[in-house]
């Protein structure tokens, strides 16, 4: 789930599939591995990158990768 990217430094991230309203539960998922990995988010905000078009793919198919900065402890 952790990943260094050049341009935006450590990182945590998830490929969420399903409803953008089901996310929360795969940010639980990720704040729970920062504390199994002595890490803590860098900043509140998050990124989103759609993989899929919402318009054209059912709800519980669609997509997403979920990324936020962290921080060693």
């Amino acid at each position: 789930m952790g990943c260094l990217f050049p341009t935006e430094g450590l990182c945590v991230q998830a490929m969420h599939i399903g409803s953008y309203d089901d996310e929360p539960k795969i940010f639980e998922l990720m704040e729970q591995y920062c504390i199994e990995n002595n890490l803590i988010r860098a900043e509140n905000t998050h990124k989103e990158i759609y993989i899929s078009n919402a318009r054209k793919t059912p709800p519980k198919k669609l997509k997403t990768v979920l990324r936020f900065k962290v921080t060693e402890v």
